[in-house]
């Protein structure tokens, strides 16, 4: 057992504060000694009676079907100082403590989520605390949750906390030279607010005897690439040993708070080969080591003892909304025709990406909370509260610090972090935190296990929509198709649309157009659409349409160009870097965020993944994304893409965006040949650039694409 402080770092503070003021007189301070706590444990969850928030459970029972899981515990979030001590319409931390011992429970769960520049690449998680706060977070957070922890009248309490859910994984993935990346999370890279925050949090709230701390740690579709995989795991080692904390404050870890990612996937292995190609190969999977959420928690946990923590460590995986069930989920693999249709047609996390994460379509309950169901994992819990919103669907004022992200905007067309896709998110939906009960009836139908009441998930509605009608193409390139069809009707109303090419899966749209990319010059594809509702009844396909890409070369004559310059005299160098400009040659003003640039490469040799990095921008690097797809194409040095895209604006008539540095690399740094790509020129002064693509809403509207 580790031998734990009994006082608070915080009480210390106070009574440092009341000693200066005292000015030299004594003064007589009773320190209080908690009282005799339950013996210290190795997994606190093992035998334990988890408090159930009343908050949540009178809203979950007020819902249809809510009565089945309205008796689950959870966690109790503290998302910003006035949390600690409530609000007319939520219990203070305290009061919840008080009605965990009423309840009789011995084990309290608590989220520990306010640090300074918080989730510094999710608008809509923002926090109240800027970059610089540090001194406010421990002083007006930190502390009083720990003063309020400490209190001897909840020493017999095994209370859980999860340490700051996003924050160090950020610090991985997008503080900088990948897609997606943010100068929001560069900075807090920069001034380490970040690890000290969660150092401090793990060192002041590890000196609680019946404390066990859980550090979030992402998730598989996060992580789980060799290039972020060891440095997360050394990125925990470095927060774990700041501000005074040891590996010793360490409880554990805990991976898909308030995620989808699924639990298990049953139909597909990541050894699986299909026709000679990994599974790691498909598009989905986008060479990750890992498709689910159990195995990446268990090979993380071996890696974080390799990195020094202690080998009794325990894993926590947040199962709320990961369930997948309903009518869609897929009874077994997918066909063998090709590694994407295999994964495609049998994976139960039916995200268009593994990077959405906000209020996803189609989701449902998961595994109810259950200790020890695995080696090494300590507990499935439910961390994100089901019913409570991750973000809102459009910009709402409020006081909570909380922004619009666009990735709650199902209308959003994505970023670097999710490969540019739609969303997948419910619309109409509220501030993150706040109830959203279109999402909440959506899981409980959805649930895997089905919940009492509920067969299959599928509720009461049975009545699968209309099938689609009227598909028609609207336009087409050299590498992408567009389609639009006649809206299905349903008798509680459609929520999307599942597009297929081929028989084979290849997006999701709320709307009836679909423009689907990265498709090879002169070559017939086959579409069919499906039409699905809240229930997840979904539709019979729509009569099958026959598109014809266009030859290569297709060029485009929108009103916009695009013009570069060559930042880089070597071709034969490790990393691909250039200047480029937007222009609006037309007379009305673009939206920004329907605009993507592409720029054709080949990699040559070496690895097939990529780091990308914006290193000036007139506009900010933060509006940009970028990142490298590859293009289907055949063409001599074109087998590969940097997609440069705009977060938001709009490019007046006759306005440049000025000047965009960029660059790329390969994950492992080996050298390019660039004397042969497509795209590339030698003027090292801005000209217009035909062989580098524009599209607008998919289609290509300058350049001779290859």
């Amino acid at each position: 057992m580790r031998t734990r402080g009994t006082i608070t770092h915080g009480l210390r503070r106070r009574l440092a504060a009341l000693s200066a003021l005292a000015m030299g007189a004594a003064l007589a301070v009773a320190i209080p000694t908690p009282a005799s706590a339950a013996a210290r444990v190795d997994n606190p969850y093992a035998g334990a009676t988890a408090y159930v928030n009343p908050d949540w459970s009178a809203k979950a029972a007020a819902e249809p079907g809510g009565s089945s899981i309205a008796d689950e515990p959870g966690f109790v979030w503290m998302d910003r100082i006035a949390a600690i001590e409530g609000s007319a319409q939520a219990m203070s931390l305290r009061e919840h403590l008080d009605t965990a011992l009423d309840q009789g429970a011995n084990l309290f769960q608590v989220v520990i989520y306010d640090l300074p520049g918080r989730d510094c690449a999710a608008l809509a998680s923002n926090g109240e605390l800027g970059p610089t706060e540090l001194d406010r977070y421990k002083d007006d957070y930190i502390d009083p949750i720990s003063e309020i922890l400490a209190d001897p009248a909840y020493a017999n309490l095994r209370i859980v906390t999860i340490i700051e859910p996003d924050s160090l994984p950020n610090l991985v993935t997008n503080a900088g030279g990948s897609a997606g990346s943010t100068e929001a999370c560069a900075t807090m890279k920069a001034n380490g607010n970040y690890e000290k925050g969660v150092g401090y949090a793990l060192h002041t709230l590890g000196a609680i005897p019946n404390v066990y701390n859980y550090v979030d740690a992402a998730h598989h579709g996060w992580l789980g690439w060799d290039s972020n995989f060891v440095p997360a795991a050394q990125e925990f080692k470095k927060a774990a040993t700041s501000e005074g904390a040891t590996v010793a404050d360490v409880t554990g870890f805990i991976v898909n708070t308030a995620n989808y990612s699924a639990l298990k996937e049953p139909n597909f292995k990541v050894t699986d080969t299909v026709n000679g190609a990994q599974v790691r190969q498909s598009k989905w999977v986008d060479w990750n080591y890992y498709v689910d959420e159990l195995s990446f928690a268990q090979a993380l946990r071996t890696e974080l003892v390799s990195q020094g923590f202690a080998s009794n460590i325990g894993m926590l995986i947040d199962t709320a909304r990961n369930g997948w069930g309903g009518s869609g989920r897929p009874a077994g693999p997918g066909p063998q025709t090709s590694v994407d249709a295999y994964v495609d047609g049998g994976r139960v996390d039916r995200r268009i990406h593994a990077g959405n994460w906000c209020n996803q379509s189609g989701a449902g309950i998961g595994e109810r909370p259950t200790t020890a169901p695995e080696p090494g994992i300590d507990a499935y819990v439910w961390a994100k509260p089901p019913g409570e919103s991750d973000g809102n669907s459009a910009p709402v004022d409020n006081d909570e610090g909380k922004g619009f992200d666009r990735m709650c905007d199902p209308t959003y067309t994505g970023n670097g972090r999710n490969g540019n896709n739609l969303t997948g998110a419910l619309p109409n939906s509220p501030l993150a935190g706040h109830w959203f009960s279109a999402q909440f009836q959506e899981l409980v139908r959805n649930a895997y296990p089905a919940l009492d009441g509920t067969p299959g998930g599928g509720g009461n509605d049975t009545q699968a929509p209309t099938a689609p009608t009227g598909v028609t193409v609207t336009a087409k390139t050299s590498g992408s198709v567009s389609l639009s069809w006649t809206a299905s009707t349903d008798n509680t109303g459609v929520t999307g649309y599942d597009v297929f090419r081929g028989g084979v899966k290849v997006g999701s749209t709320t709307t009836t157009s679909y423009t689907d990319t990265g498709l090879t010059a002169s070559t017939a594809y086959s579409y069919t659409v499906k039409a699905k509702d809240a229930a997840g009844n979904v539709s019979a396909a729509s009569g099958a349409l026959s598109a014809t890409t266009s030859a290569g070369g297709g060029t485009g004559t929108g009103a916009l160009k695009v013009q570069y310059k060559n930042t880089d005299s070597s071709a034969t160098d490790n990393q691909i870097r250039m200047g480029l400009q937007l222009v609006n040659t037309g007379s009305t003003a673009v939206n920004l965020s329907t605009v993507k640039v592409r720029y054709w490469f080949t990699p040559e040799a070496g690895a097939s993944t990529f780091g990308t990095a914006c290193d000036y921008a007139v506009i900010g690097c933060g509006n940009l994304t970028h990142g490298v797809q590859s293009s289907g194409s055949s063409a001599a040095g074109a087998s590969h893409y940097l997609e440069v895209g705009f977060g938001s604006g709009t490019l007046a008539a006759g306005a440049s965006t000025g000047e965009m540095q960029l660059r790329l690399n390969k994950s492992d740094w080996s050298n390019f040949n660039e004397a042969d790509d497509y795209s590339r020129s030698t003027t090292t002064s801005y000209a217009d650039a035909p062989k580098i693509g524009v599209y607008v809403t998919g289609a290509l509207a300058w350049g001779t694409a290859p």
